[in-house]
């Protein structure tokens, strides 16, 4: 079983780790967004709160969700890695990435996903561990109770402080997804003269649609949701 450890220690085996973790995340953000989407609903929040209890009671769901919190750990956790073994080899010509042929984001990949793995801490702790606490109101449709996270949505977003924070971290989020989408597929080989600039596009595409759907959900909420 050497060849699993050589794998997971190499260079090559760490960002194909890196990619096909990215991929899962990137599809996780799609259906979350769709999800969030329906605090907007003018209905006292039952469309959001029946999707909660949803996705925190279906047994496959909730399988798929750990899942999901290894896949973000074991993301953060390589990616320091390959950042603390670039950095070590940055005197190396083949490890250097010269600021011309690079972007701000792709130099920065390592600080942008630290940032991104604080704010999801905070974002679970002010959310996923509340609810996990029961430490949220509770809501009745159709004669039966359900956790009222909408309720718990609207308090925290009547903070322009959290709404602020909020932002900022979809901003990076963006950031990070900026070379985070393309790369992905680029290590997997998929490098095409033809698909490899539509692949670049819908990357830009959805690293500026998907944070911004996430950003407008807090800042509507507190405009005109109070």
């Amino acid at each position: 079983m050497s060849w699993i450890t050589d794998f997971l220690t190499s260079s090559i085996g760490r960002k194909i780790i890196m990619s096909l973790t990215g991929i899962f995340l990137i599809t996780f953000l799609i259906v979350h967004l769709a999800g969030n989407l329906q605090l907007l609903k003018s209905d006292g929040g039952e469309a959001f709160n029946l999707y909660a209890y949803f996705m925190t009671s279906n047994p496959l769901i909730k399988a798929v969700s750990y899942g999901l919190y290894f896949f973000i750990l074991l993301h953060t956790v390589v990616g320091i890695a390959l950042w603390a073994k670039n950095k070590k080899a940055k005197g190396k010509r083949n490890a250097m990435v010269s600021k011309e042929s690079s972007t701000w984001a792709s130099r920065n990949m390592a600080l942008l996903g630290t940032l991104i793995f604080a704010f999801i801490l905070i974002h679970m702790g002010d959310f996923w561990l509340k609810m996990k606490l029961d430490q949220t109101p509770y809501a009745t449709y159709d004669g039966q109770s359900y956790k009222d996270l909408y309720a718990l949505c609207m308090m925290t977003f009547s903070n322009v402080y959290f709404v602020i924070a909020y932002v900022i971290g979809m901003i990076v989020l963006g950031f990070h997804l900026w070379h985070g989408f393309q790369s992905a597929f680029q290590t997997l080989g998929l490098n095409h003269p033809k698909y490899t600039p539509i692949i670049k596009g819908l990357g830009k595409i959805f690293s500026i649609v998907v944070p911004l759907g996430f950003a407008v959900i807090p800042v509507y909420m507190y405009l005109f949701m109070k």
